[in-house]
């Protein structure tokens, strides 16, 4: 039985897209299931009917619901230990997961002030002192670990990895909101961007034509 993932809209939900993007790169099979966010009660119940949190992604595998983002690519690396989706060594794989807690954690000022939203014209905007320290901190995040691990290859552990899904949409944010970065973070958000998993999921919310009002920003 295919796994199915339940997602919000691909250019506002940035937990949706990080379970999504970590199956596609991973090419492990999955049926989407698409719910618009903040459309009336319909689809708030049809959320809640799949997601005793009421909130997207969920990921149902037969008897099985997972929700959050990161619960759900820790089930899947388990059921799928041949994907890799976490680095190979111990001491990398902590790392791995430290920096992907730290994303599902923390970074609360910049998600506040810096939603994602693909279809935003690309522009600068004035961001709080607690914004920019996540900023920095997410650089310095980004740039150890390229300096660790890129002559394996071009992402945070050389290869993709979970840790890059958790990351994608803050990608989009840095893009989005012409944030300024240097060297070593500006050619890993090349490659992400690159990703054919990245770019699908980027191609498909650029076309999407719902527009929510509340998740609209300056």
């Amino acid at each position: 039985m295919t796994m199915k993932l339940v997602i919000g809209n691909r250019n506002y939900s940035s937990w949706s897209m990080r379970p999504w993007v970590c199956l596609r790169a991973a090419n492990i099979p999955f049926e989407e299931i698409f719910i618009p966010l903040y459309t009336g009660d319909a689809d708030k119940q049809r959320i809640l009917d799949v997601s005793p949190a009421g909130k997207v992604p969920a990921l149902i595998d037969g008897g099985i619901t997972v929700w959050d983002s990161l619960a759900i690519i820790e089930y899947v690396a388990e059921k799928y230990p041949d994907a890799k989706l976490w680095p190979g060594d111990r001491a990398a794989r902590a790392h791995a997961r430290a920096i992907a807690a730290e994303m599902h954690s923390g970074f609360m000022a910049l998600r506040s002030e810096c939603g994602m939203n693909l279809h935003r014209p690309v522009e600068a905007k004035a961001l709080s002192p607690q914004a920019r320290a996540d900023v920095d901190r997410i650089q310095a995040i980004w740039s150890d670990c390229r300096a660790r691990h890129g002559s394996a290859g071009p992402y945070l552990f050389g290869a993709f990895t979970a840790a890059d899904a958790m990351y994608a949409p803050v990608v989009h944010r840095f893009r989005t909101y012409a944030i300024e970065t240097g060297p070593a973070v500006r050619d890993y958000m090349a490659a992400m961007q690159a990703h054919p998993a990245f770019a699908a999921w980027t191609e498909a919310g650029l076309a999407e034509t719902i527009v929510i009002p509340r998740l609209e920003t300056d």
